[in-house]
C-alpha cells in the first residue's frame, strides 16, 4: 500500500491518495484552485493506477472543494455517511459562511456505513463511526498496516472543533476513545490537517486526552 499525501486549500486540508496494486482510492478530495485539481489529476495519470473510488471523512467545504471536478474527470462517484448528506447538500451554504468558492459536489452514489469494508486492490479497511466534529464523520482502519485515516477527529496534538454545525465535544470525546485509542499505540494516525501521529503519542501527550478520565 502506498499513501501520498497533499496538503491543498487555504485551510491546509489533508487529501490522501492512496494506491494498491493497480487499484487507487482518494480520501478527501480537498483540491480548491484548477492548479491543485491538475496535482491530483498528474498524480494519478503518472502513478500507474486506476482510480476506483472517492471517499470523504466528512463532508465540511475544506474536504470536498475537489469532489465536482474529480468526479467529472474520472469518473466516480462520491461516498459518505448518510449523516453528511445534508451538509453536501448545503455546500453554497457553507461557502457563503466561509467566503470561499465551492464548486457543487455530486450527490454521492453511495452511503458509507459503519462496520462495513473498503476494498481496493490488496488493502481492506474497517469503516469507524466517529461523530462529533460532524454528525457522520468516519474513520477509515486499516488492521494490516496498522493505520487510521481520523478525518477531522484527531490531530497530532489537538481534536476536531466542535461548534459546527451538529458538533459535540461529548460525542468527539466518546469518538476518540471508544474508536481510536482501542486501535492502540503504534496506529498511525493520517488526520485531516497537520502531520501525521500515532495513537500512543497522542494518548500521553495530546493535551485534550492526557486529563481525561478514560487515559490510564
Amino acid at each position: 500500500m502506498t499513501i501520498d499525501t497533499f496538503c491543498f486549500n487555504p485551510f491546509s486540508t489533508n487529501c490522501y491518495i492512496v494506491s494498491s496494486e493497480g487499484e487507487s482510492v482518494i480520501i478527501d478530495p480537498s483540491c480548491h484552485s484548477a492548479e491543485e485539481v491538475q496535482v491530483v489529476i498528474d498524480h494519478i495519470e503518472q502513478s500507474d493506477s486506476q482510480l476506483k473510488r472517492m471517499l470523504l471523512t466528512h463532508a465540511h467545504i475544506d474536504h470536498i472543494f475537489g469532489c465536482a471536478d474529480i468526479s467529472a474527470y474520472f469518473g466516480v462517484g462520491l461516498e459518505v455517511h448518510g449523516s453528511e448528506t445534508l451538509l453536501l447538500e448545503r455546500a453554497e451554504f457553507q461557502s457563503q459562511m466561509f467566503g470561499i468558492e465551492c464548486k457543487p459536489p455530486p450527490k454521492p452514489v453511495r452511503i458509507i456505513e459503519p462496520g462495513e469494508r473498503i476494498r481496493f486492490g490488496n488493502v481492506e479497511w474497517n469503516v469507524l463511526h466517529t461523530p462529533g466534529h460532524s454528525p457522520g464523520s468516519v474513520s477509515f482502519h486499516d488492521t494490516k498496516h496498522g493505520t487510521v485515516f481520523s478525518g477531522d477527529v484527531l490531530f497530532a496534538g489537538s481534536i476536531g472543533r466542535t461548534d459546527l454545525w451538529q458538533g459535540s465535544m461529548p460525542v468527539l470525546m466518546d469518538s476518540i476513545f471508544q474508536q481510536i485509542i482501542p486501535l492502540g499505540d503504534d496506529t498511525r494516525v493520517l488526520s485531516g490537517h497537520g502531520p501525521e501521529t500515532t495513537v500512543g503519542q497522542e494518548r500521553v501527550s495530546n493535551p485534550f486526552l492526557t486529563d481525561h478520565p478514560d487515559i490510564g
